[in-house]
């Protein structure tokens, strides 16, 4: 649920209902299609995508954080990019083979193709973590600037969280296996 303060933080209820309109159009039919009959374990928490999960910024970095920032930056990117297959897609988001079936549904969904994110900021919370600052772009137009997630780095690649996706997803009002 959003808060009056995130209501404020954002810029006002005219954002939050643009937001709120872009989430329910792009995710409300991907999801409604999918299911998991696994139980849905990711192994991440759900959280909006503006609750950062840094308890100390810079505590520890990888051993490279130029290198790293720039893999985290080309992997959010194309996974974010509606032009990537829903298989690199897979690869790009922590614990992604469980994700697959929303992943599958959004391939599909015009409203979802029109979706972007452009990476503005990153600060390591560990050598294996990192807070992502990125605007959720629409047509190419910021309908969500500023929005926080997180990257892991899981098997040698920086990948989006699930805990970012699933952010994305509560704020949109729908329940998804897994998140």
């Amino acid at each position: 649920m959003v808060s009056q303060m995130d209501v404020v933080r954002r810029g006002g209820r005219s954002r939050l209902a643009v937001l709120g309109t872009v989430a329910v159009l792009a995710l409300a039919p991907a999801l409604a299609s999918c299911s998991n009959d696994d139980g849905g374990k990711s192994g991440g928490t759900s959280s909006p995508p503006s609750a950062a999960s840094s308890s100390s910024p810079q505590a520890s970095a990888p051993t490279d954080p130029v290198a790293a920032k720039a893999r985290i930056t080309k992997n959010w990117t194309a996974f974010f990019d509606p032009r990537t297959p829903v298989a690199e897609k897979v690869g790009l988001l922590e614990n992604g083979e469980q994700m697959r079936p929303v992943l599958g549904a959004f391939a599909g969904d015009k409203n979802a193709a029109m979706t972007a994110a452009k990476v503005t900021g990153i600060q390591f919370t560990s050598a294996t973590g990192a807070d992502v600052t990125y605007d959720l772009l629409v047509g190419g137009t910021p309908t969500l600037p500023g929005a926080k997630g997180t990257s892991v780095l899981q098997n040698d690649t920086w990948k989006v969280s699930v805990k970012t996706l699933c952010g994305l997803v509560e704020l949109s009002g729908v329940t998804v296996p897994g998140c």
